[in-house]
């Protein structure tokens, strides 16, 4: 009794080995035919005979349901993970041709990615640059195209984890250029070392040379000090701009969004700092004496921040915003006069305190009128200069002036 029973099991053993290996030569032959879908559903077939396949046959199957679910490039990027996933699962054995195969994965995955960047589709270019990548986890250059097209979009959570996988892999994106001066054009072009030394031997070209490329890694921590920045994180974002400065010391836009990020915070000393180093790495720079006048005014620090705006004026005549705030720095000197008028009693004494005061009212209206008018004619639909030029004309009793404003002040208001 027993014997049949050993017999029975061997029966049926071997019965299933040979329904697997069925199973495996159809899928086998069906992917030399480009057939995906036969393929698929032999390989499922197969797969519920999963425990009763040795390591051998096991290791084709999941080599097999890998190349199946790539399709030759025609699946979707969730199949290629599963792709991956399984050829993840091939112990000791196709070795070379996994590797041959991730190899055209990689490519395939490059040339979609090019395609849909061409058509300005970046959120889904950067996934695929993102899983040209994780395929061979050895071409980082693709990481890098990944995160730059994530920015594109504003995908700056994803382009985030990227830049930091880049900075933590130590990518320089350092390359070694081949080139050489095309002799019809007169023009320096980029060639691989081969078609170069090709081009010069056939003298199509000349004065060949390489050098090697700019490193992207100021780049990189940049990026991920701004995307902090974006994202309202201080801390962060002041600790990657200290790599990123430390990167490219020269970097004007780095010290000004550091800047920035301490205006934010409310770190005005530091701000103004920066702002001054940047002004003398770049002193024709209107915006940056612009701006320190802003923060010398917000500091009370009223001569030097009508300097900075005199500064920003001269180096630019059109800048209105600067003539606007010499007249509000003037202006602003008007509220301790009224509170002092105000605060006055009715004696022979006060009488003439109070006319004194008008008299330095008037003379601070008369003070901030020409930078208004130059800002209006810079600017004739600036509102904000016209209206406080017509109040000013109104309290000065200037009544043509104040006419004349006011239906300028109408007509703006109007076409609003």
């Amino acid at each position: 009794m027993k014997k049949q029973i050993i017999v029975a099991l061997a029966f049926s053993i071997s019965a299933l080995s040979f329904a697997q290996k069925k199973e495996l030569k159809t899928a086998e032959k069906a992917i030399k035919s480009n057939n995906y879908a036969e393929a698929k559903t032999a390989l499922n077939q197969a797969e519920s005979l999963m425990s009763a396949m040795d390591d051998k046959t096991k290791a084709k199957f999941y080599f097999l349901k890998g190349k199946a679910l790539y399709a030759g490039g025609a699946g979707s990027i969730n199949d290629v993970e599963s792709s991956l996933e399984n050829l993840g699962k091939v112990n000791g054995a196709y070795v070379a041709e996994i590797a041959q195969l991730k190899q055209e994965m990689a490519n395939n995955l490059l040339t979609k990615g090019n395609a849909a960047y061409e058509k300005e589709d970046f959120s889904t270019s950067s996934k695929f640059f993102e899983k040209a990548y994780r395929v061979t986890e050895k071409d980082t250059v693709f990481l890098y195209y990944a995160a730059a097209t994530a920015v594109n979009v504003k995908e700056y959570d994803r382009a985030l984890t990227l830049y930091e996988e880049l900075k933590g892999l130590g990518y320089t994106g350092i390359e070694k250029q081949f080139f050489a001066t095309e002799v019809e054009s007169g023009e320096e072009v980029v060639l691989d070392k081969n078609t170069r030394d090709l081009y010069v031997k056939a003298k199509s070209h000349i004065k060949p040379g390489e050098r090697l490329t700019e490193s992207k890694k100021p780049e990189i921590v940049k990026n991920i000090a701004l995307i902090y920045v974006s994202q309202g994180d201080n801390d962060k974002a002041l600790a990657a701009m200290k790599d990123a400065r430390a990167e490219s010391p020269e970097d004007i836009n780095l010290i000004l969004s550091e800047a920035n990020v301490h205006y934010k915070m409310g770190n005005k000393d530091e701000f103004k700092n920066l702002l001054q180093k940047a002004t003398q790495m770049d002193p024709t720079n209107p915006e940056l004496q612009y701006n320190l006048g802003v923060i010398s005014a917000e500091s009370k620090e009223l001569d030097q921040a009508k300097s900075y705006y005199e500064k920003a004026i001269e180096l630019d005549p059109g800048y209105v915003n600067a003539y606007i705030n010499l007249s509000a720095l003037v202006l602003d000197q008007e509220q301790p006069l009224i509170d002092e008028m105000n605060g006055l009693g009715t004696s022979k004494a006060d009488d003439l305190r109070y006319d004194e005061l008008r008299e330095k009212r008037q003379g601070l209206y008369r003070e901030a009128i020409p930078y208004l008018t130059k800002a209006l004619d810079l600017d004739n639909k600036n509102i904000s200069a016209a209206k406080t030029l017509m109040n000013i004309y109104s309290i000065l009793g200037e009544t043509d002036k104040y006419k004349s404003m006011k239906e300028k002040v109408e007509t703006l208001e109007g076409g609003q």
